[in-house]
């Protein structure tokens, strides 16, 4: 039996090196799995770490996938792109080339050692909030719910959006 179509949302963030390129080659590596179409991506945005550790300012994107993966296919790949992209977990917060957080997967509530979905942080954190109200117009549910998020968030951090997005013309190549 095949896996049925599944919308999934990921953060994804970084504050090493060409920060716009480490986030497009994040972006152009999850496709490369044929189980996942990337539907949309919101503009990017720079926005003040978070945690206490003095660092780089961050900046932050939010991806709709469809996916047919499992939620822990799903995560393992993600694990697979950020290896690629030279990941290195030394510092709790800290300075990252890539990250990529797994936020919601259709309606699923998954509470396992190594994920959580929904996501545990995503009320407590604009970063992850703000792009995600930019990829879930179609998805009105998820829309409200995030915009009732954002108007509760007891995150107070800075974050403004920069000019552009990245290179990404959705699943149809529109």
């Amino acid at each position: 039996m095949e896996n049925k179509m599944e919308r999934a949302y990921l953060s994804i963030g970084t504050n090493i090196g060409d920060r716009r390129h480490n986030l497009q080659q994040a972006v152009d590596m999850l496709p490369l799995l044929p189980e996942i179409t990337v539907a949309a991506v919101s503009p990017i945005y720079v926005t003040e770490p978070v945690g206490g550790v003095i660092q780089r300012n961050f900046y932050n994107i939010a991806a709709a996938l469809d996916t047919r993966l499992t939620p822990l296919e799903l995560l393992d790949w993600l694990h697979v792109i950020e290896q690629s992209l030279h990941r290195k977990r030394i510092i709790h917060w800290g300075p990252r080339t890539i990250d990529l957080d797994l936020l919601y997967y259709g309606r699923q509530q998954i509470d396992l050692p190594t994920l959580q979905v929904p996501h545990p942080q995503i009320p407590h954190r604009r970063f992850v909030l703000q792009p995600m109200l930019d990829v879930t117009g179609d998805d009105p549910r998820m829309h409200r719910d995030v915009q009732q998020l954002i108007a509760n968030t007891d995150d107070h951090h800075w974050i403004k959006q920069l000019g552009r997005g990245l290179n990404f013309d959705g699943p149809e190549g529109n």
